[in-house]
């Protein structure tokens, strides 16, 4: 008879791999080309700043941003999230990256969400173009605007390289992990 914590074991790796193949099924239904890309990735961005005033007055103000309009996340004790987005500057589609994150902890779900990151400064463009992948949480500064910032936000208070907002959540996943995030160019 196999022991309690064998069986806890053995239940954790069956669930993970389940989710895995959720995240799968949901990588496989990304944009499969460059115009349904540019697409979703507009109509992400149009959702944000209907739904976020901050949002549209920092857009006036950022060199570029960068919108990833599907990720993909699910965990159960190790996790991790997939999607792919569009970097903009002005109207003009300036490449096309990828965000993949893992993470490890106390974690279980499965979720999507949409986020954006509006890079104010040039330094902050010039470190994603000429970086081998944006680690978030390693160069440029950026700042996760939650509702409490975005009150505290103005033009007149933008001070660092980037501002990111995730926004579209739907799923659930509850979490207290250690995770890292990569973004990357990649070829459309």
């Amino acid at each position: 008879m196999k022991s309690p914590s064998k069986r806890l074991l053995a239940l954790t790796l069956a669930a993970t791999a389940t989710l895995w193949l959720g995240v799968a099924s949901g990588i496989a239904q990304a944009a499969s080309t460059a115009e349904e890309l540019n697409t979703e990735a507009a109509q992400a961005l149009q959702t944000l700043y209907q739904k976020n005033e901050a949002a549209l007055a920092i857009s006036k103000n950022a060199k570029a941003v960068l919108v990833f309009p599907n990720i993909v996340k699910a965990g159960l004790v190790f996790g991790g999230s997939y999607g792919e987005g569009v970097l903009q500057k002005g109207t003009v589609v300036a490449g096309y990256y990828n965000s993949i994150s893992a993470s490890w902890g106390l974690q279980a779900g499965a979720q999507s969400y949409a986020y954006a990151v509006f890079l104010m400064s040039d330094q902050a463009l010039t470190y994603l173009d000429k970086s081998d992948g944006w680690e978030l949480g390693v160069g440029p500064t950026v700042v996760v605007v939650n509702e409490g910032v975005a009150r505290n936000l103005s033009t007149s208070t933008l001070k660092d390289d980037a501002y990111a907002f995730t926004f579209d959540q739907q799923g659930l996943m509850g979490s207290l992990s250690i995770e890292g995030t990569k973004i990357s160019r990649i070829k459309r």
